[in-house]
């Protein structure tokens, strides 16, 4: 992985110092509250419901365990002992006290983290395929690219006040496990008729009130080009988009109103315009870059003892099944650590289980972890024949849940119980639904299934393009519920259609059950998954289970 130069030890020094400084300025009242509030968000610190929430970037979801093990020690020592990973790929800090966040920030900067850019209006944490550099379909690890984006992005003059905030998110697989196309920016590399690499470049994606998928602004683009065409389209952007109304500022707006055509039109002008001026600086940054993620040395070793475990341990097996996915060495594999454990809050860990972690990664994962945007935990080497003894580490930091991809493994933002925007609860409505499948012992039956709660419009819980998304609102003071069915954020993505009155609270678990058992009844066999039930068969039979006359005099 990337380590850092003296350049930026220097620069991430100098800011916590800046910070540090404006912080005592806010505790002396020098700085009043709402002029201390730019300072914050440009450092990661938001005011929420109950405290201050820190930020912190985890670059493209990678990091090393003895960063894992600070960031444990952070939520130990500085918070209520946990930390919560995001679909940014991020950790946030729910618990930390304002005179604190210098010590936070210096203890980041001691292992080569930061908070710096994870809010404000900018070039936001770059996202990448969380199986980057180990999955059998890539074509090649994103990340050094990702790379590259962040550290150009990182402060950079022109656009560190955008109109809105700005997402990239990069992949180096055709299957994409990234959502690039609900993203400002999306990067799907692909080779084209001569074979060689490049990308596929999608702008003007977003979720949100507004939601939007991307569209092909460029099919594409030669890997030399990367940072000349971002730069031409966020330049674009800046220029185009909207200030007068932060609801209309995003660039899917700015696509929507210029027209697709103008904005490609604008675009190809700038980067024409731009792209002498790089003159291959940049190529030689990335060779240095690439060096930095050089694949570790797999091992080739007999894998007999996973076929044993498999064989004699149906537990193991289910997990196997469920958590592990195809890794480009044959002796390998993917490991999904689940942080859905039924009744638990999506996306938490204990400081106890981080460190566990790092230590599994360390003895058992060639010192790599990734957080993927679906809030999980990756180790990306595993030999199979350490599965069983990973296996077993993770069991004992109740690490071992067998339900990655189904439908407990629910994406949920943090809603009302901590966000100041959240209009509805999300966690509890995730705990919920988890217990309830786990009691009926259906989850693996059903199959995958991707359920993904927000607790406001802003849709940080991505449940336009859940197969099955949950959206709370406030209707008059009281909670509702609004589901969108047939949501997919994979390669063939597509939003969500809504499937009519929302539901109060208590309604919610019965709703999900109905239209699960409807799939069940609808399916043509095991092998047949819910959302391909619903793209076969529309949205009609769902709506019929969801809301049978009895459900609609009740809810009235």
């Amino acid at each position: 992985m990337y380590s850092y130069s003296d350049f930026d030890e220097a620069f991430v020094r100098n800011r916590v110092a800046q910070f540090s400084d404006q912080i005592s300025r806010r505790l002396d009242g020098s700085l009043t509250e709402d002029e201390f509030r730019p300072l914050r968000l440009m450092n990661g610190l938001y005011l929420q419901l109950h405290a201050y929430m820190l930020r912190v970037a985890i670059p493209y979801g990678t990091l090393s365990p003895r960063q894992m093990h600070a960031l444990a020690d952070i939520a130990q020592t500085y918070d209520k002992g946990y930390g919560h990973f995001t679909t940014r790929q991020n950790i946030q800090f729910n618990w930390p006290k304002l005179p604190e966040v210098p010590a936070i920030l210096s203890a980041l900067a001691d292992v080569e983290m930061h908070a710096i850019q994870t809010s404000g209006n900018t070039v936001r944490n770059v996202t990448a395929d969380h199986f980057a550099g180990a999955a059998a379909d890539e074509i090649e690890d994103p990340r050094p690219y990702a790379e590259l984006l962040r550290q150009w992005s990182s402060d950079h003059p022109e656009f560190q006040f955008l109109p809105r905030k700005f997402k990239i998110a990069v992949t180096g697989s055709p299957n994409d496990r990234a959502v690039t196309r609900a993203h400002d920016i999306g990067l799907r590399m692909q080779r084209n008729g001569a074979g060689e690499v490049g990308f596929e470049v999608i702008a003007g994606g977003g979720l949100g009130r507004t939601p939007m998928l991307g569209f092909v602004i460029r099919p594409f683009l030669p890997v030399a080009d990367l940072l000349a065409y971002v730069e031409a389209v966020l330049s674009v952007y800046n220029t185009l988009g909207r200030r007068d109304n932060k609801y209309k500022a995003r660039i899917k707006i700015t696509v929507h109103e210029t027209g697709r055509e103008e904005i490609t039109r604008m675009v190809e002008a700038r980067f024409a315009e731009i792209k002498p001026q790089f003159g291959g600086a940049d190529q030689l940054l990335l060779a240095d870059i690439r060096a930095a993620f050089a694949p570790p040395k797999f091992r080739s070793a007999p894998t007999i003892g996973y076929e044993a475990a498999r064989s004699k341990d149906p537990v193991f097996r289910a997990w196997a099944d469920t958590n592990l996915a195809p890794h480009r060495h044959p002796d390998y594999a993917i490991v999904t650590v689940s942080l859905k454990a039924h009744g638990q809050t999506p996306g938490d860990a204990t400081a106890a289980q981080m460190h566990r972690l790092a230590d599994l990664a360390a003895a058992f994962g060639h010192s790599d972890l990734r957080i993927s945007h679906e809030q999980n935990v990756i180790l990306p080497h595993v030999h199979k024949s350490d599965l069983a003894a990973l296996h077993a580490g993770l069991s004992e930091a109740g690490l071992a849940t067998a339900n990655v991809g189904l439908i407990s493994d629910i994406i949920a933002c943090p809603g009302m119980d901590y966000c100041a925007l959240a209009t509805a609860r999300s966690i509890p409505v995730a705990q919920d639904i988890a217990l309830r499948f786990d009691a009926l012992k259906l989850e693996h039956d059903i199959g995958p299934l991707k359920i993904k709660i927000s607790g406001c419009i802003n849709a940080c819980g991505h449940h336009h393009i859940g197969h099955i998304g949950i959206l709370g609102l406030d209707r008059a003071g009281v909670e509702s519920y609004q589901f969108t069915l047939g949501g997919d954020g994979s390669q063939d993505a597509v939003i969500g259609e809504k499937t009519g009155p929302g539901f109060a609270y208590d309604q919610i678990v019965p709703a999900i059950e109905r239209i699960v058992l409807a799939y069940l009844d609808l399916r043509r066999s095991q092998d047949e998954t819910f959302l391909q039930t619903y793209q076969r068969l529309g949205i009609a039979p769902f709506k019929a289970a969801l809301y049978p006359p009895e459900a609609v005099d009740d809810a009235a």
